[in-house]
């Protein structure tokens, strides 16, 4: 048993001589690679990427499952597919809408990242997050859903609070009067059911990020309908994300409830992306 491996600044180097020198030392204490960190699938470390090349290498039952789950995201899905995206930034999720919009049947969108969203469709935000730069960004995709026919849903109601805090109190409001003093914190409960009513006749869905502050009671109502409902489809559903994951299991759903739970958050995303993955890529070598 080797001592955390990200303890050594070789591991993570930006340079490669140093990671592919440090590599080489791991090499020496065995014969055999066996890759099963998926969740660092995306990182270009030593032990990640060099030391794979190194050593005769064989994927681990973790990373041959993720894969699979992934791959019946992007070849082929069964329709209707519907992808769910929460969370705070836009940025973080850009890449993969433009990725899968062409894919999808149903993109639906909550957090944070929505109010870029509303605030691109000509409406006040308060002093809710905003990406600015990507105002343009977020126009395009909802144009070009609309050109796709992709059915995207965006909340017509939303829970503000003047300010970002467990205690503050909360109000419901229309997405064209939200208060020039308040927050955005959650999907209005409005929303929340159309959400639930459209993704209960999907087939596949994939759900990264949570739909509001689900760790305040005040702003978890949004998150919650969307698990309830996802939890009760026939179809295939893959979570995504530590948010998402600790969403459900801290409003008491079972795992097992969901059709997979992947422990891949960034490395999830950058394959639905359509990125090559230095940790896969190594292994397929």
């Amino acid at each position: 048993m080797l001592e955390n491996i990200r303890f050594f600044s070789q591991e993570t180097s930006k340079e490669e001589q140093e990671r592919l020198l440090f590599a080489t030392q791991l090499a020496q204490l065995g014969e055999i690679y066996v890759g099963d960190g998926f969740g660092a699938v995306h990182r270009k470390h030593a032990s990640v990427y060099e030391l794979p090349n190194l050593l005769p290498n064989v994927a681990g039952r973790l990373i041959t499952a993720e894969v699979a789950v992934l791959k019946k995201l992007t070849v082929d899905p069964v329709r209707p597919y519907a992808v769910v995206l929460g969370g705070a930034k836009v940025a973080d999720k850009i890449g993969v809408i433009s990725n899968l919009l062409e894919k999808v049947d149903l993109l639906a969108i909550g957090g944070g990242m929505v109010f870029t969203f509303i605030r691109a469709l000509g409406h006040e935000i308060g002093k809710s997050m905003v990406d600015l730069d990507l105002i343009d960004d977020v126009k395009a995709i909802i144009k070009r859903a609309d050109e796709l026919n992709v059915k995207l849903l965006l909340p017509t109601d939303v829970v503000v609070a003047p300010a970002f805090s467990k205690d503050s109190p909360a109000s419901i409001v229309s997405i064209s009067n939200i208060p020039a003093d308040q927050i955005g914190l959650d999907i209005g409960p409005d929303s929340a059911k159309a959400y639930a009513l459209d993704l209960q006749g999907c087939e596949t869905v994939f759900w990264n990020g949570p739909m509001g502050v689900f760790e305040f009671p005040a702003f978890a109502n949004g998150t919650k309908v969307v698990a309830q409902a996802l939890s009760e489809i026939s179809g295939f559903c893959v979570v995504g994300g530590g948010d998402s994951a600790a969403a459900i299991r801290t409003m008491g759903f079972d795992d097992a409830q969901f059709g997979y739970i992947s422990t891949g958050g960034g490395a999830s995303l950058e394959y639905l992306e359509g990125k090559l993955l230095p940790g896969l890529v190594a292994l397929e070598s």
